[in-house]
């Protein structure tokens, strides 16, 4: 197979390139400004703004048609392909653009709600997202209920048009700025465990809700545990049927892996640049590191291919991300440990005192967490490909065919 840009994919770059000139510039390619961006914190002032940056070149990209590219286009998007938006991604983060704080809203939220949502959802909802005048967060997870997702507690009561919701999530990003959450609540405690769940579209602005912060090991604040108390939904926010929730749950997980899966960071280049700047890059044992992580890395480039050809082709990902996600988890494993054991002492130091400001420490080390465990951890991976790809026997569960409510006193 060949890899490299066909002649209209080649022509396709050139476009992406020739819009993104006019209305930036490209990324300083001194490693040392980008590492000193990530290990420092940003104060709130300069997060500020670069919350209005981004919703100004969101904005501008869809007043100019270069928003939701591989959406349809009856949803504003231009209706081509994910090669096609891939490229246009990997060209856009070759300048000096704010591109965050949409991944949750145009990767997760739009695709499900252009495959589960109703007609005036989609009117509602996905306009404001492509302009970039409403942001999104995910309020899945919870306390109990993180890689057994569908043990969730926050409960729905359905009360006239509205449902009743109370809970509490965990590790949500975005939480404090978005607009609107993708919230999945226990509808039904009777049914089985997969079958009582119900998916709704939350108005963050509503009364009851409370956002507090979760500072990380790496001094950073960038999830939010979220309390639910008598907040009111209304019915009309469900996507798509009563109870049924589970279905389109695993169509924003499946993007939320994919999402992953692509996400560039740090590369082997910028692992190979550290070991010669610290002398380090002729030891054999760390040589053949370095190849391994180099070898993942170029797995991980096909596999992305694999995902965005099956997307090309009108599919939803399926196990492949689990696959893809299963290759970043180890790639960033094996990346964490290397810097650490690179800068030999020097690792036991920290921020101003550590090599780049702390960035290997801050970033590459301990922030190689949040991308291993979110979108569902490694074993739930395993149990995916397992089950859906080598058609291996479904992991044993006490809780299988009976009521939710009745699982604490079947296990």
């Amino acid at each position: 197979m060949d890899f490299d840009d066909t002649a209209a994919e080649a022509r396709w770059r050139l476009k992406c390139r020739a819009f993104l000139d006019r209305h930036g510039e490209r990324r300083a390619s001194d490693p040392d400004l980008a590492l000193s961006h990530w290990a420092r914190l940003a104060s709130a002032a300069e997060v500020e703004d670069q919350r209005r940056q981004a919703a100004r070149w969101q904005n501008l990209k869809f007043e100019q048609g270069w928003a939701g590219i591989a959406w349809p286009s009856e949803y504003g998007g231009r209706g081509l392909t994910s090669h096609e938006n891939a490229i246009f991604a990997e060209e856009e983060s070759c300048y000096d653009f704010a591109i965050g704080g949409y991944t949750q809203s145009i990767g997760m939220a739009g695709p499900t709600i252009i495959e589960h949502g109703t007609d005036s959802q989609k009117r509602r909802y996905l306009e404001p997202m492509l302009r970039g005048a409403e942001t999104w967060c995910q309020l899945f997870s919870e306390p109990g209920a993180g890689s057994d997702l569908a043990g969730l507690r926050t409960t729905a009561v359905l009360d006239g048009d509205e449902f009743i919701v109370n809970g509490q999530k965990v590790w949500t990003s975005n939480a404090v700025e978005a607009a609107h959450a993708m919230l999945l609540v226990r509808s039904d405690p009777d049914a089985q465990k997969h079958r009582g769940i119900s998916y709704l579209l939350l108005d963050m602005a509503s009364p009851g809700i409370e956002i507090r912060p979760l500072r990380q090991i790496n001094g950073r604040e960038e999830f939010n545990e979220v309390f639910l108390d008598d907040v009111r939904v209304p019915r009309e926010s469900l996507i798509g049927e009563l109870n049924r929730g589970w279905g389109p749950s695993l169509t924003t997980l499946a993007h939320e892996r994919q999402l992953i899966g692509s996400m560039k960071g740090v590369t082997c280049d910028d692992v190979v640049a550290l070991a010669k700047r610290l002398g380090r890059s002729n030891e054999p044992i760390l040589r053949q590191r370095i190849a391994r992580l180099f070898s993942i890395e170029a797995t991980i480039r096909f596999l992305t291919y694999r995902v965005r050809t099956a997307s090309s082709k009108g599919a939803s990902p399926g196990p492949e991300s689990s696959v893809l996600k299963l290759a970043v988890s180890r790639r960033l494993e094996l990346q964490g440990s290397l810097v650490m054991d690179l800068m030999g002492a020097a690792a036991t130091l920290y921020d101003d005192d550590a090599p780049d400001n702390g960035f290997w420490h801050n970033y590459a080390f301990l922030g190689q967490w949040a991308a291993r465990i979110g979108g569902g951890t490694d074993q739930i991976q395993r149990n995916i490909v397992g089950e859906n790809v080598l058609g291996l026997a479904q992991e044993p569960r006490l809780d299988k065919g009976i009521a939710f409510r009745q699982i604490g006193s079947a296990v």
